[in-house]
């Protein structure tokens, strides 16, 4: 599939299937669109000017309208999908209480409790059991608040080391905190153990205050920012990244990312998914006004990258060549399949998004997963995802987009949720923008070595 688009005046091809990105004069633009609705082919009246040959042969060399792909769950799988990656809440209760949250105010719309050593035990356990012979797996401890069930993870983690050479699985952590809790102490034991981090903060205080507010209604962005410095001034070059989400109250939240590159260069700033009626919803009105401020963000990533202080922002990284091969861009997170959570009574769930859904409650990790209809529905995302996904271009780079997210929003796992489909196909075009951006400087900064 060829896709075309526009970035403050700089025009592009993007071949999504081989993941080619031409950046296009006027001229070509308007031959490589004629063949688009030309079925692929370049007409004949265009062969014979320099720019159609050159699209001919674009085309001939398959950068350009390559045949599209499909891929059986047999070939995704061979040996059928295996488990190899779980969200583990720790803690159904939260110090804060975040005015969006998914989780509710981390109890999931249940009892609030502390997952125990023994149920820990078991979905570790579980996991390594359903992996089969895959080796490495991904454990993220989660919540409501991991860090109030501290001497849990602690216990855990050793665990994990435990099994890992007891299985030979490598057991990779990764631990998603809003950082409250953090003191010198706990910022070493996470900095040995944790491969990755996932630190919530929404931006500037005034946003971050308005909808993360601590028990109470007190403010929580002074402990944040501290946890925050307390963990990376010892972290090093270890991955973690600053994560947000934006309501309808900060729809300039390129300011807020901005913020947080005063904390950490690696930021992710998410849409919030919530129903209409909620007051901090985004709603179609405010759709033009937030492509908007995606653009005004690449812009501002690029001037601060070509100035040498890039900022590393999730949404928009794209690597077309060394990123996740067909079959993945194919299939997704694997949710349901792959991936699944598992709650402090240890009931097993599809994803952590999906947790307190009783409709989706898969099994437990003591009784295995005994609800095949419903990992069936999420099997059969990987090789059909909804309509829509087929005629999309950013199908191979969101993977056929969220599942909970479609669920939330329409109440089917395989409905609509246009809106956040629109902002992730702008999100991919101001990435493929960005990245040709890049390429041009890193091209110019060899021609002028070369030339002195």
């Amino acid at each position: 599939m060829v896709h075309t688009f526009t970035v403050r005046g700089d025009h592009f091809a993007f071949d999504s299937v081989t993941g080619a990105l031409h950046q296009l004069d006027e001229a070509a633009l308007l031959v490589v669109e004629r063949t688009k609705q030309n079925d692929g082919k370049v007409t004949d009246e265009d062969l014979l000017t320099p720019v159609g040959a050159a699209v001919a042969s674009l085309i001939e060399e398959g950068e350009l309208f390559s045949a599209e792909r499909t891929f059986t769950t047999a070939e995704l799988y061979p040996d059928a999908p295996k488990i190899k990656a779980m969200c583990l809440n720790l803690c159904h209760d939260c110090n804060l209480r975040c005015t969006y949250c998914f989780a509710g105010t981390g109890d999931y719309g249940g009892a609030r409790g502390l997952m125990s050593v023994d149920v820990g035990k078991k979905a570790i356990d579980f996991l390594i059991e359903a992996s089969g012979k895959r080796r490495n797996l991904d454990i993220d401890f989660f919540g409501g608040e991991p860090l109030i069930n501290w001497e849990t993870v602690k216990t855990l983690v050793y665990y994990c080391k435990q099994r890992e050479a007891e299985t030979g699985k490598k057991l990779r952590l990764t631990l998603t905190t809003n950082a409250t809790l953090i003191d010198a102490d706990k910022a070493a034991f996470i900095n040995e153990h944790f491969v990755n981090v996932v630190l919530s903060i929404d931006g500037r205080q005034k946003i971050h205050d308005a909808v993360r507010p601590a028990v109470g209604g007190k403010s929580s962005y002074e402990k944040t920012v501290q946890g925050i410095r307390t963990l990376l001034d010892s972290r090093g070059d270890l991955a973690h990244h600053l994560r947000g989400t934006f309501t309808n109250l900060n729809l300039d939240f390129s300011e807020d990312i901005m913020h947080l590159a005063t904390l950490s260069p690696h930021v992710s700033i998410e849409p919030v998914v919530l129903p209409d009626e909620h007051p901090l919803a985004l709603q179609e009105t405010h759709v033009e006004r937030i492509l908007e401020e995606y653009e005004r963000l690449a812009v501002m990533l690029d001037e601060r990258e070509a100035a040498g202080e890039a900022v590393d922002f999730f949404h928009f990284r794209m690597d077309l060549d060394g990123g996740p091969c067909q079959y993945k861009r194919h299939k997704g997170c694997g949710v349901g399949t792959e991936y699944v959570a598992v709650t402090p009574d240890g009931d097993i769930y599809p994803c952590h998004q999906l947790v307190g859904e009783d409709v989706f409650r898969m099994g437990s990790v003591f009784s295995g997963i005994d609800k095949g209809e419903v990992k069936d529905q999420f099997s059969e995302l990987l090789t059909a995802p909804p309509d829509a996904c087929h005629t999309c271009f950013a199908r191979p780079i969101c993977g056929g987009g969220c599942a909970a997210n479609r669920w939330h929003r329409s109440g089917d796992v395989r409905g609509d949720d246009d809106l956040g489909c629109r902002l992730l196909r702008r999100r991919a075009e101001l990435s493929l923008w960005l990245l040709a951006r890049r390429i041009d400087r890193e091209t110019a900064a060899v021609l002028e070595t070369a030339t002195n």
